[in-house]
């Protein structure tokens, strides 16, 4: 099974597709220009998610919760683009998972409120690789996709019972 995780933001969107059992396939960021309309933007995001979703083939997906920061007129911007996220996820027929931020460390550190290097530095020992994923937009998707392949797992032993 492959799991798509993204990391939603307005400028820089952090995309993953994993195997379920913990393997990379391939992961990066979507920009978008603060010099284009916001219109234009979120249809380079549906655009580019969905020449990702065509070439990965994901099973399911995964998104982080919008954080609401100080911002307004940013936190309003982002929003429209993880609706445009989750429109694009599921008008290719994928179902679409959110987790907060405080579900995602837990799931990837057994602590809900760990700072951002104890998460990098779990995804660099689960995935066995040298170095932290780059920009960390890229590492904070892979952090979700593990999340849901984490919470599969596990709802799934429960169910064997």
């Amino acid at each position: 099974m492959r799991i798509l995780g993204i990391d939603p933001g307005y400028s820089t969107i952090g995309w993953a597709v994993i195997e379920n059992d913990l393997r990379i396939v391939s992961f990066g960021t979507l920009e978008t220009s603060s010099g284009i309309k916001i219109e234009e933007r979120l249809l380079k995001v549906h655009n580019a998610l969905n020449d990702i979703i065509v070439k990965f083939q994901p099973d399911c997906a995964a998104i982080e919760t919008l954080f609401f920061s100080r911002n307004t007129k940013t936190a309003i911007d982002v929003a429209k683009c993880i609706g445009v996220i989750m429109l694009t996820v599921r008008a290719a027929g994928i179902e679409l998972c959110e987790y907060n931020p405080s579900q995602i460390k837990q799931a990837i550190t057994g602590y809900g409120r760990a700072e951002k290097s104890q998460i990098q530095h779990m995804i660099m020992k689960i995935y066995r690789i040298d170095s932290i994923p780059e920009p960390d937009d890229a590492a904070d998707a892979l952090a979700i996709a593990t999340c849901h392949s984490l919470n599969i797992n596990h709802t799934a032993e429960f169910h064997k019972g």
